[in-house]
């Protein structure tokens, strides 16, 4: 762990521009609320649901806006709202499963500042961060990190290094994590109860390093998509239960639930090797090949060990495809 950087804020309050060295009103003026309409009949609607909210920053003068991917997943009509009341539609330029990052254009002039990228390689624990929703200082937490970890999600998502912020956001998805020269070091993606990374309970927010925007920025904006073949995808919900990797669900129509996979089942193995958490798994999964490989796995259910064949898909083939105009 390193030392704090010596940009100190107070903790869980709202910012005030005398703590920073950067113009905090221009800045947070970069963050506009977002909302989303998708289809009933879309993939992820009854996951996610058809009416989403939250937040994205202007990270262009053209009025480009990243936000966090699982709002705009398969949207059909995006607002876009700025703190200077301006409200602008917006269409999906592309989500990244991997990273989990969304962009949306504005169809409009915003009359909105763009925020720049920072470096969030140099964020560490200790380290004084402000996280922003729209609405100005009223909208906005001084926050710590207080880690900087592996996570790991049940739906098949996997980061190397995470950032781990506290207090909570109220409004943390999308939200621009802000650092001590005024850019942009991350994006809002979920609540955590153990952002410390241990067991107690300290309520947190998990944010997506700016880092992992930066490779794949122009295959975003000109194909809506990275230009690497997907990786792939099981359409499988996996907990770790008590030491184990239990199933919790399978996406109707996916491909798990096509080879037979249950929920309740035991992974016990991937092709023929032994699988303990869910990083393990996920990376053994993706190390066989891309989408569309064939996924031995071994299960325990009932009492008995089993064997299937998930034949993989691309995520994205199961999702309705970003209206380009």
């Amino acid at each position: 762990m390193s030392e704090p950087h010596p940009w100190n804020l107070s903790l869980g309050r709202h910012p005030s521009p005398d703590e920073v060295t950067f113009d905090l009103e221009r800045t947070l003026s970069c963050v506009v609320a977002l909302r989303a309409t998708v289809p009933d009949d879309a993939f992820t609607a009854p996951i996610l649901g058809t009416e989403r909210e939250g937040q994205g920053v202007v990270i262009s003068e053209d009025g480009l806006v990243l936000t966090i991917g699982y709002l705009v997943t398969e949207a059909e009509e995006v607002w876009l709202i700025g703190n200077n009341g301006t409200a602008r539609p917006a269409h999906v330029v592309g989500y990244d499963q991997e990273t989990g990052f969304g962009l949306v254009q504005s169809l409009g002039s915003l009359d909105l500042p763009h925020i720049e990228l920072g470096d969030s390689a140099a964020i560490s624990s200790g380290d004084s961060v402000i996280v922003a929703g729209q609405g100005g200082r009223e909208a906005c937490v001084n926050a710590q990190v207080i880690s900087v970890r592996e996570f790991a999600g049940s739906w098949e998502y996997l980061l190397d290094r995470a950032i781990f912020t506290v207090p909570a956001h109220p409004r943390w998805s999308g939200a621009a994590v802000i650092d001590w020269s005024g850019r942009l070091a991350g994006i809002g993606s979920l609540y955590i109860q153990q952002a410390a990374g241990d067991d107690d309970e300290i309520d947190g927010n998990m944010i997506v390093p700016i880092d992992l925007l930066k490779p794949i920025l122009t295959d975003l904006t000109e194909r809506g998509s990275q230009r690497k073949p997907s990786r792939p995808w099981l359409g499988m919900t996996t907990a770790e239960a008590e030491e184990h990797l239990v199933v919790a669900g399978v996406a109707e129509g996916g491909p798990a639930m096509r080879a037979g996979v249950e929920p309740g089942d035991i992974v016990l193995s991937v092709d023929g090797e032994q699988v303990h958490g869910l990083p393990n798994l996920f990376r053994k999964i993706w190390s066989l090949g891309s989408a569309g490989t064939l996924v031995p796995l071994t299960l325990h259910r009932e009492g008995q060990v089993i064997s299937v064949s998930v034949q993989s898909g691309a995520r994205t083939d199961f999702l309705k495809k970003p209206r380009f105009n």
